[in-house]
């Protein structure tokens, strides 16, 4: 009977191998949606404030969305993406199989979703089993950002700059200063920085007066007097277009870096407009960066397909043996 049971885990772990093959093949062009969210990354773009002992829960299998340590070893339907991981999936499989209790996984919870401290191996064989629910000790970190069971590095990633954006705009009251100003970026802490640039405007303008202006005095002063200047000179010299899914305010914050850099080496007199484009003509996209983002692209097919017809292979004498075996 056992041996019977040790045949069905290696099955099951082939045929857990065979869709997770499938699922990369599928998200060739969208390999962001077949990673587990890495715990630490998480940690590193939310900044929770705490965490806090939750105890014994039954967690749904859907809402684990990523791992502490084991993050590459599976996808997002925790499916195992490498062979040297059967060993251990089989003998919990196995587990599985003959009913044996194991011991509760151990999660974290964020935002709503979890991800594994202990028991990678357990979320994917129950998930693979078609288990909807697993028993689990929690960890809650403590974030004000929800997320959901789908969420890919992108959706956090977007998710957390929004977070961002809609603090900012409420706290320094843009909407009512600069109403119809947009202040989009692409990427996390971008705000603070923002926020840093219009207090130094301030600390810069109350050098010359008596009494201090209010904020809202300081905050048109820079939109008009330093914001739109540079945005004019991107969108001038058609900058944008050497800088793929950025945006007007990613580019301001860069050229004003990269600007102060230059008057520091050349003199406080060196001109916007050269900063701007000197900073593209370094850091932007030309047809060299787009046919190597192409080449990558055409080496990671060219992999799948080699790995699809060993695969191919290796069915066709697994086949073959069955048949020997039953003459």
């Amino acid at each position: 009977m056992r041996e019977i049971l040790e045949a069905e885990a290696r099955e099951d772990f082939n045929r857990a191998r065979k869709n997770a093959f499938f699922s990369q093949i599928f998200n060739l062009f969208s390999s962001d949606q077949e990673g587990l969210l890495s715990l630490q990354e998480v940690r590193e773009t939310l900044r929770p404030r705490g965490e806090t002992y939750k105890g014994m829960k039954t967690v749904p299998l859907d809402q684990i969305v990523g791992s502490e340590g084991r993050y590459r070893d599976f996808n997002s339907q925790f499916l195992p993406r490498y062979e040297h991981l059967r060993s251990r999936w089989q003998r919990v499989d196995l587990a599985h199989l003959t009913d044996i209790v194991l011991p509760p996984v151990s999660l974290y919870e964020v935002g709503g979703v979890y991800f594994v401290r202990d028991g990678n191996h357990r979320v994917s064989v129950a998930r693979t089993q078609g288990v909807t629910e697993i028993d689990a000790e929690v960890v809650a970190l403590e974030t004000e950002i929800p997320l959901h069971g789908t969420m890919t590095r992108e959706n956090l990633r977007k998710a957390v700059i929004n977070h961002e954006k809609e603090d900012f705009l409420r706290r320094l009251h843009i909407p009512e200063f600069l109403p119809g100003a947009d202040f989009t970026v692409s990427a996390t802490g971008r705000y603070d920085e923002l926020e840093k640039h219009i207090h130094g405007h301030k600390y810069y303008l109350n050098e010359c007066q008596v009494v201090e202006i209010p904020l809202e005095q300081a905050i048109k002063s820079w939109y008009q007097n330093v914001y739109c200047p540079i945005v004019q000179v991107i969108t001038q010299n058609n900058l944008m277009a050497r800088f793929p899914d950025r945006t007007p305010t990613d580019l301001y914050l860069w050229i004003v870096r990269h600007w102060d850099q230059l008057k520091e080496q050349c003199g406080l007199d060196f001109p916007l407009d050269a900063a701007a484009e000197d900073y593209a003509r370094h850091y932007g996209a030309g047809r060299g960066h787009r046919f190597l983002r192409s080449f990558r692209l055409g080496r990671r097919v060219l992999h799948l397909l080699l790995r699809l017809q060993r695969y191919s292979h290796r069915r066709k004498k697994r086949r073959k043996i069955r048949k020997e075996e039953a003459l």
